[in-house]
């Protein structure tokens, strides 16, 4: 895993404090965040602090969007095939119904769809929910 110095850099972006933190809790929890989420693991930087770091990370090719059912936007590190205003995010994602973390299944790509004449496809998202591997492990 780069550290989030690296990352920051080879986005070209100067590294700040708020900018390593909010880059080192998506490594650490390895799933899709929304900004409450992020708020509550970060509670030295304000919300507005937060959001502008969110999007500069989505024009810069760092985080991508995540739609689940939820109804709030959540963030999900893009692989390191991402750039700016070139995301790579073509993969399914998945929301576990039991400890509710939406992951990226960067391996698992979204099928093509064949699109009536006329229309142009610019992103796709799917979603699949079920139990994650973590869950469906049997308690000792």
């Amino acid at each position: 895993m780069r550290s989030s110095k690296n990352v920051l850099s080879a986005h070209n972006l100067r590294s700040t404090k708020c900018r390593e933190a909010v880059v080192t809790v998506f490594q650490e929890k390895g799933y899709a965040l929304g900004q409450p989420e992020l708020e509550g693991e970060l509670e030295d930087y304000d919300r507005v602090t937060l959001y502008r770091t969110l999007r500069t990370f989505m024009d810069k090719g760092i985080l991508h969007p995540v739609h689940d059912e939820s109804g709030v936007t959540k963030y999900a590190l893009c692989s390191s095939h991402c750039s700016e205003h070139d995301h790579q995010d073509n993969h399914v994602h998945f929301k576990c119904n039991s400890c509710k973390k939406t992951r990226c299944l960067d391996e698992v790509s979204v099928p093509s769809v064949g699109l009536p004449e006329g229309y142009k496809r610019m992103a796709a998202n799917l979603l699949i929910s079920g139990v994650c591997p973590d869950c469906r492990r049997p308690a000792y």
